[in-house]
């Protein structure tokens, strides 16, 4: 592999959030190798990747997660180790002492709260930012709630979880309406939450965490979202950032003990109130939107982690595109914005120029990979959606 340095990263094969960290390393000069369940996939077709190991989903009592991960290690010889999504990292957080080279993401207290629902929320209001009340889904709960309910996971990996999927969140238009779904979540070894729903614009505001500071500023809105009306970021465009969101992102990922790269989500109501829904701290669907707009983003994230030096990140440029083209044509063919065809024309215009999730000119391996998989029936448009956007957001208006 000669004298680079060298970066591995563990996930489910078809991870664009993961995709889009792998290419955004090798462009930086890292030698990437990736680690998915079977060793093959979206992931592993890309160009960008020089080996692929197999490393086990992170279940039970974690034993083959972490075999996998340090004979991939052992194998590539690497320096550093990123999950791709929310339980990979947790994961990885977790199991870190068995782990022989340095962990991307924070101690595993730290992830924990960042990904606990109810205690993200509570630090949320503790820094100065709105946060949708969120509470356990217990029985005097749901007979005290009124009116509409989003019902989610406290949280989407812990310590010998056994569930093979995650279970995302729904809207529903009342506590009685929504038992059933406390009752699946609760039934498949989850534990349900139940949050108040916010009537607003999906954005996000990202960037590397360090010294108390947000380095590296991206703020994002999304006009459409697939699924549709509540869904990830089927596009997105760059916009100016807050300074003042970004003063109470920073308390609150002070308070938490955050460091490296983040993804805050928010929805923005119509009082112009950014209400935080969800705290992404790995590689997100979106991410090819901030490297464009800020690049090396992820790579100042990996020099983090090894202690070396970081470059001065300015904030990203306002104006960049981001296009998820499967999503969005499928978002077309249901809202039909100014019709059919005048909203499939539109989908196009809108992501030439942009930054695409999986598509790249410069990588088309990932792109062909999903198309055999379709050919031959396997996987649905559910598994092309990866954990690192899958958070529902309430509803997005357009």
């Amino acid at each position: 592999m000669g004298d680079r340095r060298r970066v591995l990263v563990v996930s489910t094969g078809r991870d664009r959030g993961a995709l889009a960290g792998v290419r955004a390393l090798a462009r930086a000069g890292w030698q990437v190798g990736v680690g998915t369940p079977d060793g093959s996939g979206m992931l592993a077709a890309s160009n960008a990747v020089s080996a692929t190991h197999v490393v086990p989903k992170p279940r039970r009592d974690g034993s083959a997660f972490v075999a996998g991960v340090v004979e991939a290690v052992r194998a590539g010889r690497y320096d550093v180790v990123f999950g791709g999504g929310d339980d990979w990292m947790a994961a990885l957080a977790a199991y870190r002492d068995q782990v022989p080279v340095p962990v991307a993401h924070p101690p595993y207290p730290v992830v924990r709260t960042a990904l606990d629902k109810v205690a993200l929320g509570q630090q949320a209001g503790l820094a100065g930012l709105a946060s949708p009340r969120t509470v356990p889904a217990s029985c005097r709960a749901l007979v005290g709630w009124e009116g509409p309910v989003v019902v989610k996971c406290r949280a989407h990996w812990s310590p010998g979880q056994t569930r093979p999927h995650r279970l995302d969140a729904r809207l529903f238009p009342s506590a009685a309406a929504a038992r059933g779904r406390v009752a699946r979540i609760t039934a498949a070894g989850g534990e349900p939450v139940l949050q108040q729903p916010v009537h607003g614009h999906l954005g996000a505001l990202i960037g590397l965490f360090r010294d108390g500071r947000l380095h590296g500023r991206v703020q994002q809105r999304t006009p459409r979202l697939w699924p549709t009306p509540n869904g990830m970021s089927a596009r997105a465009e760059t916009v100016p950032v807050d300074d003042v969101l970004a003063t109470g992102a920073e308390a609150l990922l002070a308070r938490i003990g955050w460091e490296g790269l983040v993804e805050l989500q928010f929805l923005t109501d119509d009082d112009g109130v950014p209400h935080l829904i969800d705290l992404n701290g790995r590689f997100y669907g979106s991410l090819s939107l901030a490297e464009d707009a800020r690049p090396g983003l992820v790579d100042a994230w990996a020099r983090q982690v090894l202690g070396e030096p970081v470059p001065a990140l300015p904030d990203g440029e306002p104006g960049r595109r981001y296009a998820w083209w499967a999503g969005d044509l499928r978002r077309a063919r249901i809202e039909r914005r100014g019709g059919l065809a005048a909203d499939l024309v539109d989908t196009l215009r809108w992501g030439r120029g942009a930054r695409h999730s999986v598509w790249d000119a410069r990588d088309v391996g990932p792109t062909w990979q999903l198309v055999r998989e379709r050919l031959r029936g396997e996987g649905t448009a559910a598994d092309v959606v990866p954990a690192a956007e899958a958070e529902l957001a309430p509803r997005a208006a357009a």
